[in-house]
């Protein structure tokens, strides 16, 4: 019931009376509101959300393509284009942060300011002129968020998956494997420095040739092929029993296009099963395309237009690496992991509050 409603008790005879009403005492302290921002090499998005039982409810939500990795795999730095468009879109998400009265909050920055010469020095920019301040996380911090924001997509009869998340600058890769009880557990990881901004950069993603695709394909596999089969998977996903789990811009485009939305809609993407087969016709498709015609695709756009058929070229290594039959989407990832810190955050600081309140 909602907090007013009646609740229980009665008088003799089990006859309610207006005095016999109970109501819910009133929460005290501040509605809590948690805030997670990922900014990438590509992208800038924000998710604020509502506590619900042991979830969270989204109540706002801010994307926007920023490219703040723009340049640099040549010039090793962040340009100040590149920083002017992610502090513009900063700046609507501490907007939208302060008009939802965000309690926890947390921002995380990714491979771009890991690799750039002055990530570091940008991020201080962005503390003077946003008030947010970030966390530069480590390769492993990113894969283990993205794995705690999608993992219960996994197949629950499969025997392994593998989850990808192939952002602007690298790819995360963790390999799940049925533990104990049916649950699953992280197996190995790793993160390659191939995402759809490097590679589109290297080889030109407007006007990729098919041997350039290849030649692509060929570079994350090898990488793909030196890391070899650390968790002793590879009969696994083989025989059958594995699939992919992909929570990315590409895969949910992919989806997107396959699907032939007239507009990007999360509730149809979010959890949908692809073939390999439905995937690599996807990629044939945006593959044959003029850069004009991909900008056309409404799952796709104009600021996506030039980077997703390298997506779709990392993708294509994994399969071939790792063989799968199929492809779960996820429209989730690592915001919806550091919300499900920020939630066990509070919990912890409420059963505090409660032990203090009974010792006093």
């Amino acid at each position: 019931m909602d907090e007013g409603d009646a609740t229980g008790g009665g008088s003799a005879g089990g006859r309610h009376t207006r005095n016999s009403v109970q109501r819910r005492p009133r929460r005290s302290g501040p509605r809590l509101r948690f805030a997670a921002i990922d900014l990438g090499t590509n992208n800038c998005r924000l998710l604020i959300a509502a506590p619900q039982g042991r979830k969270v409810r989204i109540v706002d939500a801010f994307s926007r393509i920023v490219r703040l990795g723009e340049g640099l795999a040549s010039s090793g730095v962040l340009s100040d284009a590149a920083m002017d468009r992610a502090i513009d879109a900063l700046k609507v998400c501490a907007q939208k942060m302060a008009q939802r009265n965000v309690t926890h909050q947390r921002c995380i920055a990714t491979q771009a300011c890991r690799g750039a010469a002055n990530g570091a020095e940008f991020l201080e920019r962005v503390k003077s002129e946003t008030g947010l301040t970030f966390d530069i996380i480590a390769p492993e911090e990113e894969a283990r968020l993205a794995v705690a924001g999608c993992a219960e997509l996994i197949d629950a009869e499969a025997e392994a998956a593998l989850i990808f998340d192939i952002g602007g600058g690298s790819t995360e890769l963790s390999w799940m494997k049925r533990g104990e009880g049916d649950r699953f557990e992280l197996a190995a990881w790793t993160s390659m420095p191939f995402g759809v901004v490097s590679l589109s950069e290297k080889f030109d993603g407007e006007n990729l040739t098919d041997d350039a695709y290849e030649d692509a394909v060929a570079q994350v596999r090898n990488a793909l092929g030196a890391f070899g089969d650390p968790a002793n998977l590879k009969t696994v996903f083989q025989e059958g029993r594995a699939h992919f789990l992909g929570t990315s811009g590409t895969v949910t485009s992919i989806a997107g296009v396959h699907l032939k939305l007239p507009k990007y809609r999360r509730d149809k993407v979010d959890g949908l099963w692809l073939t390999i087969h439905d995937a690599r016709s996807v990629t044939a498709r945006l593959s044959a395309m003029s850069q004009t015609a991909r900008a056309q695709e409404p799952c796709i756009g104009p600021d996506r237009a030039d980077l997703v058929v390298c997506g779709c070229a990392i993708l294509d290594a994994l399969s071939r690496e790792w063989p799968v039959s199929r492809i779960r989407v996820a429209d989730r990832g690592l915001r919806e992991g550091l919300l499900a810190d920020l939630a066990k955050q509070a919990r912890k600081e409420n059963r505090k509050r409660t032990r203090r309140k009974k010792r006093n």
